[in-house]
Protein backbone atom coordinates (compact mmCIF):
# COMPACT_ATOMS: atom_id res chain seq x y z
CA UNK A 1 0.00 0.00 0.00
CA UNK A 2 1.09 3.32 -0.92
CA UNK A 3 0.84 6.32 1.88
CA UNK A 4 0.38 9.68 0.17
CA UNK A 5 -0.32 13.20 1.30
CA UNK A 6 -2.21 15.85 -0.99
CA UNK A 7 -1.76 19.74 -0.32
CA UNK A 8 -5.10 22.06 -1.08
CA UNK A 9 -5.18 26.10 -1.32
CA UNK A 10 -8.23 27.89 -3.05
CA UNK A 11 -11.15 29.71 -1.83
CA UNK A 12 -12.58 29.56 0.74
CA UNK A 13 -16.28 27.99 -0.57
CA UNK A 14 -18.76 25.13 0.84
CA UNK A 15 -17.66 21.41 -0.27
CA UNK A 16 -14.62 21.49 -0.70
CA UNK A 17 -13.76 19.10 1.95
CA UNK A 18 -16.42 16.51 0.58
CA UNK A 19 -15.17 16.95 -3.00
CA UNK A 20 -11.86 15.58 -1.88
CA UNK A 21 -12.72 13.34 0.79
CA UNK A 22 -14.95 11.90 -1.21
CA UNK A 23 -12.20 11.85 -4.58
CA UNK A 24 -9.71 9.62 -2.30
CA UNK A 25 -12.89 7.00 -1.35
CA UNK A 26 -13.70 6.52 -4.80
CA UNK A 27 -9.94 5.95 -5.48
CA UNK A 28 -9.86 3.09 -2.58
CA UNK A 29 -8.23 5.46 -0.63
CA UNK A 30 -8.45 6.00 3.59
CA UNK A 31 -7.40 8.94 5.16
CA UNK A 32 -5.46 8.44 7.84
CA UNK A 33 -4.67 12.07 8.92
CA UNK A 34 -6.68 15.52 7.74
CA UNK A 35 -6.39 19.10 8.79
CA UNK A 36 -7.70 22.19 7.69
CA UNK A 37 -7.72 25.76 8.25
CA UNK A 38 -10.54 28.67 6.90
CA UNK A 39 -8.35 32.09 6.86
CA UNK A 40 -11.60 34.29 7.22
CA UNK A 41 -8.94 37.34 6.78
CA UNK A 42 -8.14 36.13 3.41
CA UNK A 43 -11.40 34.13 2.69
CA UNK A 44 -8.49 31.41 1.91
CA UNK A 45 -8.53 27.57 2.55
CA UNK A 46 -5.77 25.04 3.24
CA UNK A 47 -5.82 21.15 3.73
CA UNK A 48 -3.47 18.52 3.81
CA UNK A 49 -4.98 15.31 4.15
CA UNK A 50 -2.78 12.11 4.12
CA UNK A 51 -4.29 8.92 3.36
CA UNK A 52 -3.16 5.15 2.33
CA UNK A 53 -3.77 3.73 -1.43
CA UNK A 54 -5.21 0.60 -0.40
CA UNK A 55 -6.03 -0.27 -4.50
CA UNK A 56 -2.04 0.53 -5.41
CA UNK A 57 -3.30 3.82 -6.89
CA UNK A 58 -0.33 5.73 -8.09
CA UNK A 59 0.44 9.39 -7.91
CA UNK A 60 0.65 10.02 -11.44
CA UNK A 61 -3.20 8.60 -11.42
CA UNK A 62 -4.25 10.44 -8.79
CA UNK A 63 -2.82 13.71 -10.35
CA UNK A 64 -4.37 12.98 -13.77
CA UNK A 65 -7.88 12.13 -12.18
CA UNK A 66 -8.06 14.71 -9.94
CA UNK A 67 -7.04 17.32 -12.36
CA UNK A 68 -10.61 17.92 -13.69
CA UNK A 69 -11.94 18.94 -10.14
CA UNK A 70 -8.80 21.03 -8.93
CA UNK A 71 -9.83 22.95 -12.19
CA UNK A 72 -13.56 22.70 -11.49
CA UNK A 73 -12.78 24.40 -7.61
CA UNK A 74 -10.09 26.69 -8.24
CA UNK A 75 -7.67 24.02 -5.98
CA UNK A 76 -3.92 24.58 -6.34
CA UNK A 77 -3.66 20.68 -5.60
CA UNK A 78 -0.33 18.74 -5.23
CA UNK A 79 0.19 15.07 -4.32
CA UNK A 80 3.30 13.58 -2.67
CA UNK A 81 4.68 10.46 -1.52
CA UNK A 82 5.17 10.22 2.11
CA UNK A 83 8.07 7.82 1.32
CA UNK A 84 10.28 10.25 -0.71
CA UNK A 85 12.64 12.05 1.37
CA UNK A 86 13.68 16.17 0.56
CA UNK A 87 16.95 16.74 -0.51
CA UNK A 88 18.18 19.69 1.20
CA UNK A 89 21.33 21.29 0.85
CA UNK A 90 22.53 23.58 4.11
CA UNK A 91 24.59 26.50 4.56
CA UNK A 92 26.75 27.21 7.27
CA UNK A 93 29.41 29.78 8.34
CA UNK A 94 31.38 29.25 11.50
CA UNK A 95 28.85 28.61 14.26
CA UNK A 96 28.03 24.59 13.79
CA UNK A 97 25.81 23.91 16.55
CA UNK A 98 22.71 23.64 13.59
CA UNK A 99 24.64 22.01 11.31
CA UNK A 100 25.38 19.12 14.00
CA UNK A 101 22.09 18.88 15.03
CA UNK A 102 20.70 18.16 11.74
CA UNK A 103 23.36 15.94 10.77
CA UNK A 104 22.56 13.69 14.14
CA UNK A 105 18.67 14.05 13.40
CA UNK A 106 19.11 12.68 9.61
CA UNK A 107 21.47 9.77 11.15
CA UNK A 108 18.65 8.64 13.28
CA UNK A 109 15.95 8.70 11.27
CA UNK A 110 14.38 11.97 13.14
CA UNK A 111 14.15 14.54 9.87
CA UNK A 112 12.45 13.31 6.79
CA UNK A 113 15.33 14.72 4.40
CA UNK A 114 18.15 13.77 2.25
CA UNK A 115 21.18 16.17 3.26
CA UNK A 116 23.00 16.06 -0.76
CA UNK A 117 25.39 19.14 -0.08
CA UNK A 118 26.75 21.29 2.31
CA UNK A 119 28.05 25.15 1.66
CA UNK A 120 30.09 26.70 3.46
CA UNK A 121 32.19 30.29 3.45
CA UNK A 122 34.80 28.87 5.67
CA UNK A 123 36.35 25.40 5.81
CA UNK A 124 35.72 24.79 9.57
CA UNK A 125 33.29 21.68 9.26
CA UNK A 126 34.67 19.91 5.75
CA UNK A 127 36.12 17.06 7.87
CA UNK A 128 32.84 16.84 9.64
CA UNK A 129 30.76 16.75 6.68
CA UNK A 130 33.23 14.21 4.70
CA UNK A 131 32.49 11.73 7.60
CA UNK A 132 29.02 11.80 7.11
CA UNK A 133 29.58 10.89 3.26
CA UNK A 134 27.95 14.09 2.31
CA UNK A 135 30.10 16.59 -0.39
CA UNK A 136 31.77 20.05 1.01
CA UNK A 137 31.67 22.97 -1.20
CA UNK A 138 34.15 25.76 -0.04
CA UNK A 139 32.76 29.05 -1.36
CA UNK A 140 34.80 32.22 -0.45
CA UNK A 141 32.35 35.05 -0.01
CA UNK A 142 33.71 39.12 -0.31
CA UNK A 143 32.06 41.80 -1.20
CA UNK A 144 33.55 41.80 -4.98
CA UNK A 145 33.20 38.19 -5.32
CA UNK A 146 29.44 37.70 -3.88
CA UNK A 147 27.74 37.60 -7.47
CA UNK A 148 30.02 34.66 -8.85
CA UNK A 149 29.84 32.69 -5.15
CA UNK A 150 26.13 32.81 -5.63
CA UNK A 151 26.09 31.51 -9.01
CA UNK A 152 27.69 28.67 -7.65
CA UNK A 153 25.56 28.32 -4.70
CA UNK A 154 22.66 28.61 -7.39
CA UNK A 155 24.67 25.65 -9.31
CA UNK A 156 25.09 23.65 -6.73
CA UNK A 157 21.54 23.86 -5.27
CA UNK A 158 20.42 22.90 -9.34
CA UNK A 159 22.93 19.81 -9.49
CA UNK A 160 22.05 18.26 -6.35
CA UNK A 161 18.45 18.85 -6.99
CA UNK A 162 17.74 20.23 -3.82
CA UNK A 163 14.00 21.73 -2.66
CA UNK A 164 15.21 23.02 0.24
CA UNK A 165 18.05 25.41 1.15
CA UNK A 166 18.81 25.30 5.39
CA UNK A 167 20.78 28.20 6.43
CA UNK A 168 22.43 26.76 9.46
CA UNK A 169 23.56 30.04 11.34
CA UNK A 170 24.77 30.81 7.32
CA UNK A 171 25.87 34.85 8.11
CA UNK A 172 26.12 36.18 4.85
CA UNK A 173 23.01 38.14 3.62
CA UNK A 174 21.41 36.01 0.59
CA UNK A 175 20.91 39.28 -2.91
CA UNK A 176 17.80 39.62 -3.20
CA UNK A 177 17.81 38.02 -6.94
CA UNK A 178 19.20 34.94 -4.74
CA UNK A 179 15.69 34.99 -2.29
CA UNK A 180 13.63 35.85 -5.62
CA UNK A 181 14.91 32.82 -6.96
CA UNK A 182 14.56 30.84 -3.91
CA UNK A 183 11.36 32.06 -2.64
CA UNK A 184 9.48 29.85 -0.32
CA UNK A 185 12.51 27.17 -0.12
CA UNK A 186 15.01 28.93 1.67
CA UNK A 187 14.54 28.63 6.34
CA UNK A 188 16.85 30.75 8.20
CA UNK A 189 17.72 30.40 12.02
CA UNK A 190 18.40 33.47 14.50
CA UNK A 191 17.86 34.65 18.05
CA UNK A 192 15.07 36.05 19.34
CA UNK A 193 14.97 38.86 21.87
CA UNK A 194 12.83 41.80 23.69
CA UNK A 195 14.50 43.83 23.17
CA UNK A 196 16.36 43.30 20.25
CA UNK A 197 19.97 42.94 19.97
CA UNK A 198 21.68 43.51 16.59
CA UNK A 199 25.30 43.46 15.62
CA UNK A 200 28.14 41.01 17.32
CA UNK A 201 27.45 39.40 20.78
CA UNK A 202 23.18 39.54 20.71
CA UNK A 203 23.40 36.62 23.86
CA UNK A 204 26.39 38.97 25.90
CA UNK A 205 23.95 42.33 25.31
CA UNK A 206 21.44 40.19 26.11
CA UNK A 207 23.45 39.59 29.52
CA UNK A 208 24.01 42.98 29.83
CA UNK A 209 20.44 44.52 30.24
CA UNK A 210 18.89 41.63 32.20
CA UNK A 211 16.73 39.75 29.70
CA UNK A 212 14.65 36.98 31.54
CA UNK A 213 13.64 35.22 27.73
CA UNK A 214 15.64 34.21 25.26
CA UNK A 215 14.26 32.38 21.99
CA UNK A 216 14.93 31.37 18.57
CA UNK A 217 12.73 32.10 15.25
CA UNK A 218 12.74 29.73 11.95
CA UNK A 219 11.29 31.86 8.87
CA UNK A 220 11.62 31.44 5.13
CA UNK A 221 13.92 34.07 3.83
CA UNK A 222 13.22 36.87 1.88
CA UNK A 223 14.42 40.18 0.36
CA UNK A 224 13.81 41.59 3.98
CA UNK A 225 16.25 40.90 6.35
CA UNK A 226 15.51 38.34 8.83
CA UNK A 227 11.36 39.57 8.54
CA UNK A 228 10.25 36.55 6.51
CA UNK A 229 6.88 34.18 6.99
CA UNK A 230 6.92 32.61 10.33
CA UNK A 231 7.04 29.02 10.57
CA UNK A 232 8.26 28.11 14.12
CA UNK A 233 9.75 29.61 17.31
CA UNK A 234 10.52 29.06 20.51
CA UNK A 235 11.64 30.49 24.02
CA UNK A 236 13.66 29.73 27.44
CA UNK A 237 13.97 31.32 30.39
CA UNK A 238 17.48 32.98 32.19
CA UNK A 239 17.80 34.84 34.82
CA UNK A 240 20.98 36.80 36.43
CA UNK A 241 22.95 34.12 37.95
CA UNK A 242 23.68 33.00 34.68
CA UNK A 243 27.00 33.92 32.75
CA UNK A 244 26.95 35.17 29.12
CA UNK A 245 28.56 31.61 28.26
CA UNK A 246 25.57 30.04 29.51
CA UNK A 247 23.31 32.38 27.68
CA UNK A 248 24.93 31.48 24.17
CA UNK A 249 24.48 27.75 24.87
CA UNK A 250 21.03 28.27 25.54
CA UNK A 251 20.59 29.93 22.86
CA UNK A 252 22.12 27.11 20.68
CA UNK A 253 20.09 24.46 22.07
CA UNK A 254 16.74 26.56 21.27
CA UNK A 255 18.00 27.37 17.93
CA UNK A 256 18.70 24.03 16.99
CA UNK A 257 15.81 22.71 18.24
CA UNK A 258 13.71 25.30 16.44
CA UNK A 259 14.94 25.02 13.23
CA UNK A 260 14.71 20.92 13.09
CA UNK A 261 10.85 21.66 13.40
CA UNK A 262 10.86 24.04 11.36
CA UNK A 263 12.47 21.81 8.89
CA UNK A 264 10.21 18.78 10.05
CA UNK A 265 7.06 20.80 8.96
CA UNK A 266 7.94 21.99 5.80
CA UNK A 267 9.60 18.23 4.98
CA UNK A 268 6.06 17.02 5.69
CA UNK A 269 4.09 19.38 3.61
CA UNK A 270 2.56 20.84 6.98
CA UNK A 271 3.24 24.87 6.07
CA UNK A 272 2.05 27.11 3.70
CA UNK A 273 2.35 30.35 2.90
CA UNK A 274 -0.06 32.84 3.19
CA UNK A 275 1.03 36.29 2.08
CA UNK A 276 3.38 37.65 5.01
CA UNK A 277 2.69 34.86 7.22
CA UNK A 278 2.10 30.67 7.19
CA UNK A 279 -0.20 28.33 8.25
CA UNK A 280 1.66 25.37 9.97
CA UNK A 281 -0.47 22.39 10.82
CA UNK A 282 0.53 20.08 13.52
CA UNK A 283 2.41 17.06 12.96
CA UNK A 284 -0.29 13.99 12.97
CA UNK A 285 0.36 11.14 15.41
CA UNK A 286 3.00 9.00 15.14
CA UNK A 287 5.80 11.33 13.50
CA UNK A 288 9.32 11.83 15.17
CA UNK A 289 7.45 15.54 16.52
CA UNK A 290 8.44 14.22 20.00
CA UNK A 291 12.02 13.66 19.48
CA UNK A 292 12.78 16.98 18.15
CA UNK A 293 11.74 18.59 21.50
CA UNK A 294 14.51 16.20 23.48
Amino acid sequence: MNRYCVTVTCEARRGIVAVISGFLAEKGCNISDSAQFDDGETNRFFMRTSFVAETGASLDELRHDFAPLAAQYGMDATFYDEAKKLNVVIMVSRFGHCLNDLLYRVRIGALPINIVAVISNHQDFEKLVVSHDIPYHHVPVTKETKAEAEARHLAIIKETGAELVVLARYMQVLSDTLCQQLSGRVINIHHSFLPSFKGAHPYHQAHARGVKLIGATAHYVTAELDEGPIIEQDIIRVSHNQSPDDYVALGRDVESQVLARAIHAHAHRRVFLSGRKTIVFPASPGSFASSLRG
